[in-house]
């Protein structure tokens, strides 16, 4: 192991989609999804007790969403807006203040990326961030897409390897996702590799 990530100011937890639709029993279940919320959890309380910001993103589609298969997409319906599988997992413990980033709520265009439409890069640069930590759902989707996007505009990312699981369309494609991100830049980090 190298040396340990110590939080600092600048410092922001975006936790990625982690919503019921995206975990056993939703209608676009992650494999081993619900893995992911009690590393969050504990990730959650460290940004807590050192008073730093805490972002979560959902998506949050219209009925007739573009990427659903009814209307020509990938995917079975999911993250319905008001719906109950568009609700933040039960157990994670996401903080009073937390920024909620909706994403993927115009009809016609999908976003798998947290930056994608919503203004999200400016956000941050306003308030100070620097570098994220970066865990949730899925991995091969919209975890890769929003690491990309946010070392494309000039952040440095954590990916918090322990606390990301993914869809696995294709066999090996979430292992092909670090290894992406990893190239472009993402340090791959898990829970022990941190210090306060």
């Amino acid at each position: 192991m190298g040396e340990k990530v110590k939080l600092q100011q600048g410092d922001l937890l975006l936790v990625v989609d982690v919503q019921n639709d995206f975990l056993p029993g939703g209608t676009l279940a992650v494999p081993h999804g619900d893995e992911v919320v009690p590393v969050l959890n504990t990730y959650l309380n460290l940004f807590s007790v050192n008073h730093l910001p805490v972002y979560a993103s959902r998506d949050w589609h219209p009925a007739n969403h573009c990427s659903f298969k009814e209307q020509g997409g990938l995917w079975p319906p999911h993250c319905v807006q008001h719906s109950p599988g568009a609700g933040f997992a039960e157990a994670l413990q996401l903080p009073s203040q937390v920024v909620i980033i909706s994403k993927a709520a115009n009809q016609a265009e999908d976003a798998y990326s947290v930056f994608q439409g919503t203004g999200l890069s400016e956000l941050m640069k306003a308030a100070g961030i620097t570098r994220l930590f970066v865990g949730g759902l899925a991995t091969d989707y919209c975890v890769l897409a929003t690491v990309m996007d946010a070392l494309a505009a000039g952040f440095q990312v954590n990916l918090l390897t322990d606390a990301i699981r993914a869809v696995e369309l294709q066999y090996g494609d979430g292992e092909r996702a670090k290894q992406e991100m990893a190239e472009q830049g993402a340090k791959l980090i898990e829970l022990s590799e941190l210090s306060v």
